[in-house]
C-alpha cells in the first residue's frame, strides 16, 4: 500500500505566500483547511511553508508526505451528523530551523510572501532575554520571527509593500499585540535601528485573533479502519469537528486580501473582537461549566448524553437563550446562531466529552465563565437569573463529593477542596451557602451582598439535597 505523497496522489502546487510557525494538529485542521478551501474556491493560490517552532516536531514526517495529509471533519452539519474527509494540499514544504536555519531565513527574500500564521501554544508568545540576532536559531518563536522580519527588511530595503500580515492563533488575549510588543523589544535589544522599527510599525500588520474548533487530533485507535477506507498510508491523519470560527481583528484591508466570504468560511473580520471573545466565553465555555454539576448530579456522564436528555438538555437551552444571551451586546441573530451552533457541537456524536473532564477547577471556571453573566443579568434586568444560580447551587452540592453514594473524584486547588470538606462536615445548608457565597477568594466579590441571591441559592441546594436534583429541576 502506497504512502500519501505528491508522487502517488494528484494534487495542486501553490505559490508560497504563507509562513506558518507550527505543524501540529490544530493548525492543520483549522487554518490550513481554510487556506485549502480558499485555494479551491477563490483561486487564493496560497502555499504554506511550515516552520517547526521547537526542536522536536513533525516536520520530517510532513516532508516525507510532501506536506500532504488527510483531514476528517466529523460533527453536525446542516442538522445532520456527517463525517467527511479530504486530502489537504496547501503545505508545500516544511523546514526545521534547528537543522536548516539558512533555509528558514531564506524565506525572508521571497517576494511573494505575505502572511505569517502561528500556533506555538499559549507559552509560545514569550520574550527570552537570552535570544540573539546571530543565534541559529533563536530559542523563542518571537525571536525567530524578528530575525526573519529583519532579514526581509534588509533584503527589500525597507520597501513598504514587503511588509507582512501576522495572524497568530495562540490562545492568549491580544495575541497579535503581545507578539508585536516582543518583536519591538528584540529590535531594541539587538540595535536593529529606527528604520526597522518604523517598518514594523507602519508596514506590517499584527492581528489579534480568536480561534474556535475542537481538534481531537490523530485518531490512533481508528487508524486500521481509516487506512482500509483510504487505501493509502497516512501518518498525519487529523480529526476535527465541523464547526469553525476565526475572528480576526485588524484593519479593513486584511479582509480584502483573504477571500473567506466567497468561500462560505466562518471568518469574522472586525476592528473589535471583544464582543466575540465575550460571546465565546459566556455561551460556549459558560454553558459547559453551567452544565457540569447539573448533568453529573442528574446521573449523566457525557456532554452529548446531557443534550439528548429532555430535562437536562431543556434546562441548558433555556439557560443559554433566556439568561446568558440577554447579557451580551451582539445582535440577537448572531447570538442565536452561535448558541444553536454550540448546542449542535455538544450533540456531536463523533466526540465524547466527559463531564468530569470539564469539571477541573470548577470554582474558578464558574467565576470567569458564568458569574459575569449572573452579574450582568442582575444589572440589566434588576432580577436574579434563576437557572444560572441553580447551577451554582448544584456546583456547591457537587463539591460535597457524593453522587448517590458514589464518590465524585473532585479536582481543584487543595484550598478549595479543603474548604468544601470543612463546610459539608457541618451539614448546615444555610451556613454552607453563606460561607461559600461570601468567599471572595472564589468569586472576587461577596455574593451575599446581592439581594435575594443567598436565599435563592440556599433554596436550590435544599431542594437538590432533600428532594433530589430531578425533582429540584422540576421546580424551575
Amino acid at each position: 500500500m502506497n504512502t500519501l505523497n505528491r508522487n502517488t496522489t494528484k494534487v495542486n502546487t501553490y505559490t508560497e505566500r504563507i509562513i506558518q510557525f507550527g505543524e501540529g494538529n490544530f493548525l492543520r485542521a483549522f487554518a490550513n483547511w481554510m487556506i485549502h478551501e480558499m485555494n479551491k474556491k477563490a483561486n487564493f493560490d496560497a502555499g504554506v511553508v511550515a516552520i517547526q517552532p521547537i526542536d522536536q516536531g513533525l516536520i520530517k514526517m510532513l516532508n516525507d508526505q510532501d506536506g500532504l495529509y488527510t483531514l476528517y471533519l466529523n460533527g453536525i452539519k446542516n442538522g445532520q451528523a456527517i463525517s467527511e474527509h479530504e486530502i489537504i494540499d496547501c503545505i508545500q514544504r516544511g523546514i526545521n530551523p534547528y537543522e536548516n536555519y539558512n533555509d528558514y531565513l531564506a524565506n525572508a527574500e521571497n517576494p511573494d510572501l505575505r502572511f505569517v500564521i502561528s500556533n506555538t501554544t499559549e507559552a509560545g508568545i514569550a520574550y527570552n532575554a537570552n535570544d540573539k540576532l546571530d543565534d541559529a536559531p533563536q530559542s523563542s518563536f518571537p525571536g525567530k520571527l524578528t530575525a526573519l522580519l529583519y532579514k526581509r527588511f534588509q533584503a527589500f530595503g525597507g520597501a513598504s509593500d514587503k511588509g507582512l500580515i501576522v495572524i497568530p492563533c495562540e490562545l492568549i488575549d491580544k495575541n497579535g499585540e503581545n507578539l508585536k510588543k516582543i518583536i519591538l523589544q528584540y529590535a531594541s535589544d539587538w540595535n536593529l535601528g529606527d528604520g526597522f522599527v518604523e517598518w514594523i510599525n507602519e508596514d506590517n500588520i499584527f492581528c489579534n485573533t480568536l480561534v474556535d474548533r475542537i481538534v481531537p487530533g490523530y485518531p490512533k485507535d481508528k487508524m486500521d479502519a481509516i487506512t482500509n477506507e483510504l487505501g493509502y498510508k497516512d501518518n498525519l491523519v487529523v480529526e476535527g469537528e465541523q464547526f469553525h470560527l476565526w475572528v480576526i481583528e485588524g484593519p479593513a484591508s486584511v479582509k480584502e486580501e483573504i477571500p473567506a466570504e466567497v468561500c462560505g468560511l466562518n471568518i469574522v473580520f472586525t476592528d473589535n473582537m471583544e464582543p466575540y471573545r465575550t460571546r465565546k466565553v459566556r455561551i460556549l465555555n459558560g454553558a459547559h461549566t453551567t452544565l457540569v454539576p447539573v448533568g453529573y448530579l442528574y446521573g449523566i456522564d457525557k456532554v452529548r448524553e446531557s443534550l439528548e436528555d429532555n430535562v437536562v438538555g431543556g434546562y441548558l437551552k433555556d439557560t443559554i437563550f433566556n439568561e446568558i444571551c440577554p447579557t451580551l451586546d451582539l445582535s440577537k441573530e448572531e447570538l442565536e446562531q452561535f448558541s444553536n451552533d454550540v448546542l449542535d457541537r455538544f450533540r456531536n456524536p463523533y466526540l465524547e466529552h466527559a463531564l468530569l473532564s470539564i469539571s477541573l477547577n470548577s470554582t474558578s471556571k464558574y467565576k470567569t465563565r458564568v458569574l459575569p453573566s449572573v452579574l450582568e443579568y442582575i444589572k440589566r434586568k434588576n432580577e436574579l437569573p434563576n437557572r444560572l444560580l441553580f447551577s451554582l447551587a448544584a456546583l456547591i452540592v457537587f463539591y460535597k463529593g457524593d453522587r448517590n453514594g458514589e464518590t465524585i473524584p473532585l479536582k481543584d486547588d487543595q484550598s478549595a477542596l479543603d474548604f468544601f470538606v470543612s463546610q459539608w462536615a457541618t451539614d448546615d445548608i444555610p451556613a454552607i451557602t453563606k460561607a461559600t457565597l461570601a468567599n471572595t477568594n472564589f468569586w472576587g466579590t461577596d455574593l451575599t451582598a446581592f439581594d435575594g441571591l443567598q436565599e435563592t441559592v440556599t433554596k436550590h441546594i435544599e431542594n437538590i439535597v432533600n428532594r433530589g436534583i430531578k425533582e429540584a429541576l422540576d421546580t424551575l
